[in-house]
């Protein structure tokens, strides 16, 4: 009986026969300078003995002015509009994006960026589902690379990622704005950057109006039933509050819960902001939060530039951090 199976031939495979690094071979498959032809012909050639598709080979199987995004947001919230953001970006430029889910998973990240370098995409954006700093990929993929939302710890890495600090600022500024001096915390995850960030920048921000917190930072949970909880812990401690700050709209929306629970309006007698701008929770909100915009899509509109940039000769390195934009609406301002 015929032996159907089908084994998927990888860049690796190419390399190994070739004798050459993955860097070189992918190099060698995508045209790029700095390759010798004997190089080029010796990868092009094994690529052909293993069935592994290159555009030397056969130019219908290219796909010219591609960028390849790998996402490890499984609901999309994030990498959707980064990758809304990067393809207005590409558009212009007669430029497609192919998308690969690498569900949170190390091994399964590297096996997408394989495949994507398999269809010949001139360059990789990378997108985490949170802002903590994650491992490079590191420089031999033989096309440039920039990390969106998530950084990445290797400082000769391009990243793009929000400003969380200066959220946290603009959280309190916004609060203070509107006759706020009492202002409480109800923090995410301790293990996330963004809540390090937030909170960083809400504790510099009270400092420069000579104020501390109300009460004690409460960490927790990014949802609803934490925000709920830890607000009625303030009620419970009678602790003087005029305004939260809540670091995610679930919790803004579960310390709104709490505060209706217990007869206090909003923003009258406590003021509520938000952070993310996850627009299924401010405008269904009553009243509708205010909340901190990251800018994913700006986010991504820069990330591919700087991607353009890169494939162009012009790399840029570091982290650049993208201020995020206060979206005011009546949890904190009551309508005239």
């Amino acid at each position: 009986m015929k032996d159907t199976t089908k084994t998927t031939i990888r860049l690796e495979d190419v390399a190994a026969l070739a004798n050459v690094s993955v860097s070189t071979a992918s190099k060698a498959l995508n045209d790029k300078p700095r390759i010798s032809e004997k190089t080029k012909l010796r990868v092009c050639n094994a690529a052909k003995k293993l069935g592994y598709p290159t555009k030397h080979l056969n130019q219908n199987d290219t796909i010219p002015g591609t960028i390849g995004l790998i996402t490890s947001d499984l609901q999309g919230r994030f990498s959707t509009p980064i990758l809304i953001g990067a393809e207005n970006e590409f558009r212009a430029r007669s430029t497609s994006v192919l998308l690969a889910n690498a569900r949170g998973d190390d091994v399964l990240e590297k096996d997408q960026a394989e495949k994507l370098l398999s269809l010949h995409v001139d360059g990789l954006l990378i997108v985490q589902c949170k802002t903590n700093p994650r491992p490079s990929l590191g420089h031999e993929w033989g096309v440039p690379l920039v990390y969106v939302y998530g950084p990445s710890s290797d400082s000769n890495d391009c990243s793009v990622t929000c400003d969380n600090v200066e959220a946290g600022r603009t959280a309190v500024n916004h609060l203070i704005s509107c006759g706020k001096r009492k202002i409480a915390i109800i923090a995410g995850d301790a293990t996330y950057t963004a809540t390090t960030d937030r909170t960083k920048g809400t504790l510099e921000a009270l400092a420069e109006f000579g104020l501390d917190p109300a009460g004690p930072i409460r960490y927790g949970r990014w949802d609803e039933n934490w925000g709920r909880a830890a607000t009625r812990l303030l009620l419970n401690q009678h602790v003087d509050f005029d305004a939260v700050v809540c670091q995610s709209d679930q919790l803004a929306r579960g310390c709104i819960d709490a505060l209706k629970e217990r007869g206090l309006h909003i923003p009258e007698d406590v003021a509520v902001i938000g952070h993310d701008n996850w627009n299924v929770l401010t405008k269904s909100s009553r009243p509708p939060l205010t909340s901190i915009d990251n800018n994913t899509e700006q986010l991504g509109r820069i990330a591919a530039r700087y991607l353009i940039d890169a494939i162009n000769g012009n790399p840029h390195h570091g982290v650049e951090y993208l201020p995020c934009k206060l979206v005011q609406r009546e949890s904190t301002i009551p309508l005239d």
